[in-house]
């Protein structure tokens, strides 16, 4: 057992394995015990595919195959036929996802006819099912899956999307303004002399009526009947190169025929710059011949006051609400592309408040574990960037693994829409290839694993951080790692149930470029040393260790093997923890100032209410003023010990209640209901120390503002982060 000890720990320390003790992993096929499931994802139900949708009700267009078929089945799937419609219905949306797993592209009307095909049933109620479906299904367009190229395709429509709608908005306000423009010209013309002219006024009136009038002699009395003055030729001029900028545009359509569109979309920063400047002058052109057209139209365009107005039009950048009104500019950037140059244009794009909205798109977040200086590099720039917009305040920030989209597409949106500029940091799940896995799986488990957790910064949600920052969409945001029951039988063939903590170590682990780093160890060399990664980081180490951290992992015949890890991973590991705790703080969860004002409040009470009770105690009389008949009538201190009510001895191990100081502050009750409950003095006990965790009695310790909350001892040995939680118990016990 010992030497068995003895190569666990060199392996933690240096990475090598001693062959009789330990197994290299390489060709085993290994991922963590929690992906037991999840080999196949065909035949789930679950977010992807998607549907693209060219219009449709969601301002998103963005619309999950399983979501369609849900509502789908809710108008069609009645009566006697439901259950047989149903699973048609379900039948065939396997089909699809199967076909776009395999590499299938096309729209979701084409793929369910392809799906329908493949199955190839001449079953007439299956026939029958399929004709109901077809109508049902409300939507249509381009159907993607989970891949390296869903975030660039996904943003791109929702892009697309929004900018249509201002474009609409934007094309009818030109128009007006043209037409008005053009009305204005047209009516200071048809009172000129030559639009009173005599062949325009015969056109004016048409053919039929040539003989009855004489026009010429109508054209001399209107002439001098008009006392025309004419429209001053500055005013004209102006009116006039007010409709050439208008017509000649080039940032959406509607304009002169012969003017080429520009195009908004880059695969660069340097080259979005490059066109923003170019074009910038033309942009202010535009600007300020909307502002002037108005001021023209209204008649409220003033030579003397506005003309030295409108010179300096634009010098100092326009008001963002001006920019708004034009086509923003998206740029899709590979993070394993961007040098340093472009880091800087990129930094320069969100630090200048242009309307340019970024898709940072990371296919590979593990980087080479060759070199743990070079390992996890691609993410800590990406979690760099992201931390550097929000510092900008202005910059809409959104980070998010590629499987979390289709439940961000609303904040995907606001960020498109928002006015400014605003970073998309995508994680895509494309290196999971190089392991066998979907890419689904591994943008799930990178979010799940806290190595690139989803965040949104919204700088237009409120004036503070709770307003802007969301971190929500990451499960268990309270615990520094997600716990998830994990079930199996054992060799005797027993159930066996635990809870597993899915850590940053679990990410790595799937890549096989981290072989390295494990090491399997045979079942009979299986020992007390080995410990989850999550215990083993909840520990303070000093000297050697004598424990090592391990992951349960399932093999391709989805046997259960264990598999320690050495020290390189279990540091990164910490410090994704720490970044973790920075996010934390910012979301509100845990927060540091928070929790130090909460303990002086604390204490303070505490002092306040020891305070009143020595002041609310009645003062013990004067030796001096004694008789011995006072004496006799005053009970003995041993009489009035023995009337007092003792607190009985508690075991330091037992978890209990002070019930009789209890403020009523309803906190442990709404931690766990079912644990913690009050008694007829609305005074609170613990009910049922079965029915929670030791992490909630410890939670309930620090958060009681009495302190009378006593955690004990743990009832389960092997729950979760008990190290820690002891750790956290010692002053309440």
């Amino acid at each position: 057992m010992e030497a068995d000890t003895q190569a666990h720990v060199a392996f933690f320390l240096t990475g090598r394995r001693p062959g009789e003790y330990l197994d290299a992993v390489d060709g085993l096929d290994l991922r963590p015990a929690l992906f037991a499931g999840y080999r196949d994802l065909t035949p789930l139900r679950y977010d992807f595919p998607l549907v693209l949708e060219a219009k449709g009700a969601d301002p998103t267009r963005v619309q999950s195959l399983s979501g369609l078929v849900d509502k789908a089945l809710e108008t069609i799937a009645k009566g006697a036929d439901a259950e047989r419609i149903r699973k048609h219905a379900l039948r065939l949306e396997q089909e699809i996802r199967a076909l776009v797993a395999g590499g299938e592209s096309g729209t979701l009307s084409a793929l369910l006819e392809r799906a329908a095909g493949k199955i190839g049933s001449a079953d007439a109620s299956f026939q029958d099912s399929l004709r109901r479906l077809r109508p049902a299904i409300k939507a249509d367009g381009p159907v993607v899956d989970c891949d390296a190229a869903l975030p660039r395709r996904l943003l791109h429509h929702v892009w697309e999307a929004a900018q249509a709608e201002k474009a609409a908005r934007f094309g009818k306000k030109l128009e007006r303004l043209v037409l008005k423009l053009s009305a204005v010209l047209q009516s200071d013309f048809e009172r000129s002399p030559r639009g009173l002219a005599a062949d325009r006024l015969q056109a004016s009136v048409g053919e039929g009526f040539a003989e009855a009038f004489d026009f010429e002699a109508m054209s001399r009395v209107l002439v001098k009947s008009q006392l025309y003055e004419g429209m001053p030729a500055a005013r004209k001029r102006r009116i006039t190169d007010l409709l050439r900028v208008l017509k000649s545009q080039r940032f959406l359509a509607g304009g002169d025929a012969a003017s080429k569109l520009y195009g908004f979309t880059f695969d660069s920063c340097g080259a979005a710059l490059k066109a923003y400047r170019e074009r910038l002058p033309r942009l202010v052109e535009v600007a300020r011949a909307i502002v002037i057209a108005e001021l023209e139209i209204d008649g409220e365009y003033n030579s003397s006051r506005h003309d030295p107005m409108f010179e300096a039009y634009g010098d100092a950048g326009l008001e963002p609400q001006e920019l708004a009104e034009f086509p923003d500019y998206l740029v899709c950037v590979d993070a394993a592309k961007l040098d340093d140059q472009e880091n800087a244009r990129l930094m320069e794009i969100l630090s200048s408040g242009l309307p340019i909205k970024v898709l940072l798109q990371i296919d590979d977040l593990a980087g080479d574990s060759a070199a743990e200086q070079g390992s996890y590099a691609s993410a800590l720039r990406s979690r760099q960037l992201a931390s550097l917009a929000m510092g900008l305040n202005e910059v809409y920030v959104l980070q998010s693994s590629a499987s979390n989209l289709f439940q961000f597409r609303e904040r995907v949106l606001k960020g498109v829409a928002y006015r400014g500029p605003a970073l998309f940091s995508v994680y895509s799940g494309a290196s999971a290839k190089a392991s066998g896995l979907a890419p689904y799986l591994m943008a799930a488990a990178a979010m799940e694993s806290r190595a690139f957790p989803a965040f949104t910064y919204d700088p237009s949600a409120g004036p503070n951080w709770a307003a802007r920052f969301c971190l929500e969409a990451n499960s268990q945001v309270e615990l520094d790692w997600p716990v998830q029951g994990f079930a199996y039988e054992d060799e005797e063939h027993q159930s066996v149930s635990q809870d597993i903590a899915f850590t940053l170590v679990d990410f790595l682990a799937t890549d096989r470029r981290y072989a390295n780093h494990l090491a399997r160890v045979p079942r009979e060399k299986w020992n007390g040393s080995m410990i989850p990664v999550d215990e083993s980081l909840a520990r303070d180490r000093k000297g050697l260790p004598d424990k090592v951290p391990s992951l349960l992992m399932i093999d391709a015949d989805n046997k259960l093997q264990k598999v320690i890890v050495d020290q390189s991973l279990i540091r990164q590991a910490s410090r994704c923890r720490e970044m973790w705790h920075s996010l934390q703080e910012l979301g509100g969860i845990h927060n540091s100032h928070a929790e130090a004002l909460l303990a002086r409040e604390q204490k303070a009470w505490q002092e306040r209410t020891r305070q009143e009770s020595e002041a609310a105690r009645p003062a013990a009389p004067a030796a001096a003023d004694a008789s011995p008949g006072a004496a006799a009538a005053s009970p003995a201190p041993a009489a009035a010990a023995a009337e007092a009510v003792e607190e009985p001895q508690r075991s330091p191990d037992e978890a209990y209640i002070e019930t009789a100081r209890c403020s009523t502050c309803n906190e442990c009750t709404q931690l766990n209901g079912k644990m913690f409950a009050y008694d007829g003095n609305k005074q609170a006990y613990i009910a049922d120390v079965n029915a929670g965790t030791y992490a909630q009695l410890v939670e309930a310790a620090e958060n009681c503002q009495v302190a009378i909350i006593h955690p004990g001892k743990p009832r389960n040995p092997d729950e979760p982060g008990l190290a820690e939680l002891l750790k956290r118990a010692e002053p309440f016990l």
